[in-house]
């Protein structure tokens, strides 16, 4: 088979430099490379990956190969891929991609099972989509696949569904559910990536501006203080009574889609649920509204919903498309796909920094332990969580107190707590 199918091998200068930029806002990843190197704990694995293929995914999959692990890479949306990353990884670091910036679908999915064999020993997904071609299409190749990793939200959610059907073949370590991943990654990288896209794809201003954010999960919350912090009027719409309450006691309005449609000027879904803007929601909305989703699948907003209402459509700026509904005009980004890598360049290599060291992490503890584990879903370690936390801390020159002997013992005395 061959070893890469990717656009054009010639861009990779380009990503080299890309990469090597990144690179140098991942002091973490840069830490473990240094400490893991030499003695390549990774070593004989054959490791598969769907991420998105991005200059700060590039340094995670050299830290991975220079580990000791054989990998393959393919895309986990196919508009979030960086084709000069891609060509850079192939040619100067030797690493088997297949990604191209807006494949179709079929080859999307070819992508997909040109990256696992009969010989992969674990998976590493955003979105579980590995992990969903090998409990179906491909359960022969379970038989070597010893673990996993997973990195958002909506694949930690298939995963569980996955496991309380009792059909998880291996056991996966949710990333996502990391302390250093979600608290950092989803609320400051997601915040601040889909501002920067809705920026990019539109050039409109924020201030004074409606902006409707759905679910108020941590990408939501992110979403939501980026917005207010721009001078937009933020609303949330949540189906949980708690986050629902959370949001309102943070200072913003909540209520139900089906009023929110109506005034809202700017839509942005943080989910992970399917049609969460419908037709009866694409209704109500006002002329000029712009809708957007920054939750991994294209399923947030019902684009089929909106394409059957429209009497017609064009492309009024790169990654937006108008649609004619009724005498009203409604403003698609990206097709619904992710808009922070879409229409950006994704979450800033700093957060990620967190976010990959978890995903090495994982792997590591995996490959290393995997014979005591069970196949469910799996919370990184929390001593491999601080760790992460502390390492950070040190490249950002931050130290922090430590307990002292006395604190310890007050803290595991109940005698002394009375």
């Amino acid at each position: 088979m061959k070893k890469y199918n990717i656009k054009n091998i010639n861009l990779a200068s380009q990503g080299k430099k890309k990469i090597e930029w990144a690179g140098n806002e991942m002091p973490v990843l840069k830490s473990l490379e240094k400490k893991f190197s030499k003695n390549k704990p990774l070593k004989g694995l054959r490791l598969a990956a769907c991420l998105h293929v991005t200059s700060e995914t590039a340094n995670l999959m050299i830290l991975l190969k220079k580990s000791g692990a054989e990998v393959k890479l393919c895309a986990s949306n196919p508009l979030s891929t960086q084709d000069e990353v891609v060509a850079s990884l192939v040619k100067d670091y030797g690493i088997s991609v297949y990604a191209v910036h807006g494949a179709s679908r079929q080859l999307y999915y070819q992508h997909l099972e040109s990256t696992v064999s009969d010989q992969t020993n674990m998976t590493m997904d955003d979105g579980a989509d590995l992990v969903n071609l090998l409990h179906t299409k491909k359960k022969n190749y379970l038989k070597n696949i010893v673990g996993g990793t997973e990195e958002t939200t909506t694949g930690v959610i298939r995963l569980k569904a996955l496991a309380g059907q009792g059909k998880l073949a291996y056991p996966i370590i949710a990333v996502n559910d990391a302390m250093t991943k979600h608290f950092f990654d989803n609320r400051y990288g997601t915040g601040q990536s889909t501002i920067d896209g809705l920026i990019r794809a539109t050039n409109i201003l924020l201030a004074g501006k409606v902006l409707v954010v759905a679910g108020y999960g941590w990408c939501g919350r992110g979403v939501a203080m980026r917005a207010k912090g721009h001078g937009s009027q933020v609303i949330v719409t949540e189906v949980d009574p708690v986050r629902a309450l959370e949001a309102r006691m943070d200072g913003f309005e909540v209520m139900q889609m089906v009023d929110a449609a109506r005034i809202g000027d700017i839509f942005v879904t943080a989910t992970g649920d399917i049609n969460v803007i419908d037709a009866k929601h694409i209704k109500l909305m006002k002329s000029g509204a712009i809708l957007a989703n920054t939750g991994h699948f294209d399923v947030e907003i019902n684009v089929k919903a909106l394409q059957n209402m429209a009497k017609s459509n064009k492309e009024v700026r790169p990654q937006v498309v108008e649609y004619s509904v009724g005498n009203k005009k409604i403003n698609l980004i990206a097709g619904g796909r992710l808009v922070n890598l879409s229409a950006a360049e994704g979450h800033p290599a700093q957060v990620m920094d967190m976010s990959f060291a978890g995903q090495f992490q994982a792997a590591k503890y995996v490959w290393q332990n995997y014979k005591k584990m069970k196949p469910e879903v799996y919370v990184l370690p929390i001593k491999l969580d601080n760790e992460i936390a502390k390492a950070k801390l040190s490249t950002m020159g931050i130290q922090i107190d430590k307990l002292t002997q006395e604190q310890k013992k007050y803290l595991s005395s109940w005698e002394l707590g009375t």
